[in-house]
């Protein structure tokens, strides 16, 4: 079947980057990123990379100083665990939504996808930094698994938009992760009306904050 969905104008090569939409990938690995306006707010970022891509594909260098190293074999993508940043709130209705254990059920939710549940629960740590850091060395390098990602508009200093990458939020039309051999499967559909955030016409360039990861250049496109 041909498509468009995962190339560039330019010459027509599958793109590197994971694109918005259903995809089936695996985390190489999971990071955590304190928000740099917001100390106490926090990002869970998963690095993931899709199948390999067969045909006429270059992968991002696995280290950006060797470029005669090894390359991805499929597309890859920094993917924020969650839409919005993790952060100690109250609502109106008086409900307090605490930030530590709103990330301990994301990674529920993320070991049982994978399988994992029982390692994640071997897991003890004092902060929630070094939770993230433990749940890295036991999820990473994981099976591939069934995924919707969506995405926050944003434009380059070229004019390009582009998509700060993300997890739906799970609602009553299915979950964003699912493994891949689930018979009755709760994977919600991608709909870019739903799952893609809109960038106002008036909003200046959008810049990302800051990533640790080696290959982060590659991946903030």
């Amino acid at each position: 079947m041909l498509s468009t969905k995962d190339m560039s104008a330019g010459g027509g090569r599958i793109k590197p980057v994971i694109g918005v939409g259903m995809n089936v990938v695996r985390i190489n690995s999971i990071e955590l990123a304190k928000m740099p306006y917001d100390n106490e707010s926090i990002n869970i970022h998963l690095y993931m990379e899709t199948k390999p891509v067969v045909g006429e594909f270059t992968g991002f260098l696995k280290d950006p100083n060797s470029p005669d190293g090894p390359r991805y074999e499929g597309q890859v993508g920094r993917v924020r665990i969650s839409p919005y940043p993790f952060k100690d709130v109250t609502l109106a209705s008086g409900t307090q939504i605490y930030r530590d254990t709103e990330i301990l059920k994301h990674m529920i939710a993320l070991s049982e996808t994978l399988g994992k549940r029982e390692e994640l629960d071997m897991i003890e740590a004092d902060t929630i930094e070094d939770f993230v850091s433990s749940c890295n060395t036991v999820l990473s390098n994981s099976d591939f698994f069934n995924a919707c990602i969506g995405g926050k508009e944003w434009e380059n200093k070229d004019g390009y938009v582009n998509h700060d990458l993300f997890l739906p939020k799970r609602s009553k039309d299915g979950v964003s992760i699912e493994r891949l051999d689930t018979e009755n499967s709760n994977l919600v559909q991608y709909n870019a009306d739903t799952h893609i955030v809109r960038m106002k016409k008036s909003e200046p360039v959008a810049k990302f904050e800051p990533s640790t990861n080696s290959v982060s250049d590659d991946f903030d496109l």
